[in-house]
């Protein structure tokens, strides 16, 4: 029988890991952000802190993918950490939400952003153009993990050129930028609007910070994975902070809050992203077909991440006995999961024509950060339970950052079930389905 071939580099590693994290997020959530907070400065905050919890979480993500470098990620960890149903209930939410949900969000993004430049009614519209896009790089992904490896590489490449490129140039060329920028407020706003705002705007950076996690999954086919898993999470951690930082610094350099304030969202669906108002400062008015392009490109990108990341979660419950047996075959030739892919390919589909960009996201964010918590409190149970186990990487700031990042995480989804109780119940519901049918192929796999 085949298994998974460790063909993973270091560099296709931390390529991952920035690659499934800057999608749309960073091009379009500070405008909503801003909404909710009123004040340059308290977006910039939220900005820190959802990157700091990030990194935090992505440190313990770390000492545990040394220990258990094995296909599935949270999963296995989970597995090892409080058992099957905990980890069977996170791959239930990853094969119908988790990995779906940001396949589908981020294909759906980035046809949006190209019915702008081209008109997609040719091949039925930005819904079809979706399901094709997520279609091919599903196929794509079934040749090697090794050449899906080089193509995330390729793309994260291109991308942080273009965002770097785009940042530096507001910098260097726009005109009538000011400082004073930060200092603006929206009409009506005197100070801090309160911890409940400050909690949904954090969600909002978290979507753009989501998928840093997702090496966790291929550490099965990540070449000396003790070392490079860890170095990996925090090279490409510190990497995304710091272009997370100098771009949204950007925009409030170049753009006056009010401007900021009516980009694209919820409320202003029609009006061009922040990213875009502030490239055009530069360049002009082709700013708006370079920034689409660059929309385009990031969220595919991103999607390839996710792609290749996902599939081996319900790869490793089929392995385990736990799922549908034919997701746990590995194909002879390109020594991937190819079934796995597939069917993922086709739930991705499912969700892309089924919801809008933001209800896909909101979905993601909060189901992902309840086993998020959870997987960082396996670092303490092994800890406990394991003290003698090998650790080449031992979580840095242990206990206090890591038990700072379950305390946050908490109250953030707290807070989310205050804010948005329609979505979290949705998440909520679609990871307690999975119950019965624990039991169903426990009993069967028995």
């Amino acid at each position: 029988m085949s298994k998974l071939l460790r063909g993973l580099t270091l560099t296709d590693s931390i390529s991952i890991v920035i690659g499934t994290i800057i999608g749309t997020g960073v091009f379009l959530k500070t405008a909503t952000m801003a909404q909710t907070l009123g004040s340059p400065l308290w977006v910039l905050a939220a900005w820190v802190v959802g990157g700091a919890l990030s990194l935090t979480g992505a440190l313990a993500y770390a000492e545990l993918g040394s220990i258990m470098p094995d296909a599935g990620g949270e999963y296995v960890y989970l597995k090892e950490g409080y058992g099957d149903i905990w980890a069977f209930l996170y791959g239930w939410m990853r094969f119908w939400i988790g990995s779906p949900g940001s396949i589908a969000a981020y294909a759906v993004g980035a046809m949006t952003f190209a019915s702008g430049m081209i008109d997609l009614s040719f091949i039925g519209g930005k819904e079809v153009a979706a399901v094709l896009v997520i279609t091919l790089f599903s196929v794509l992904n079934c040749f090697s993990v090794a050449f899906g490896g080089k193509l995330n590489s390729f793309m994260t490449g291109l991308k942080l050129i273009m965002i770097i490129g785009i940042t530096v140039g507001i910098f260097l060329f726009s005109k009538e930028v000011s400082w004073s920028h930060l200092y603006e407020k929206a009409e009506g706003v005197e100070g801090f609007v309160g911890w409940s705002a400050f909690g949904t705007a954090i969600l909002a950076a978290l979507w753009a910070y989501d998928g840093w996690n997702n090496l966790s999954m291929v550490a099965g086919e990540i070449k000396n994975p003790q070392k490079n898993i860890p170095l990996s999470f925090g090279i490409g951690l510190l990497i995304i902070l710091g272009i997370y930082g100098l771009t949204n610094l950007a925009y409030f350099y170049a753009l006056p809050f009010s401007e900021v304030l009516n980009s694209n969202s919820s409320d202003f669906p029609d009006a061009l992203p922040v990213a875009t108002k502030a490239a055009m400062t530069f360049l002009g008015s082709s700013g708006v077909g370079i920034l689409s392009a660059a929309f385009v490109f990031s969220a595919l990108g991103a999607m390839n991440g996710s792609i290749m990341t996902g599939a081996r979660v319900p790869y490793a419950m089929a392995s385990d006995g736990l799922f549908f047996k034919q997701l746990g075959n590995v194909s002879v030739k390109s020594q991937v999961p190819v079934a796995s892919i597939m069917v993922q390919a086709s739930v991705s589909i499912m969700l892309a024509l089924s919801g809008t960009f933001d209800q896909l996201t909101d979905y993601v964010v909060f189901s992902a950060w309840i086993f998020y918590a959870m997987v960082t409190g396996v670092v303490f149970r092994l800890r406990k339970t394991k003290p003698n186990l090998k650790r080449d990487y031992k979580t840095l700031g242990y206990p206090v950052l890591p038990a700072i990042f379950i305390i946050l995480g908490i109250l953030l989804l707290i807070n989310t079930v205050y804010t948005s109780p329609k979505s979290t119940l949705i998440g909520l519901g679609f990871i307690l389905s999975g119950v019965p049918v624990f039991y169903y192929f426990k009993k069967t796999k028995a």
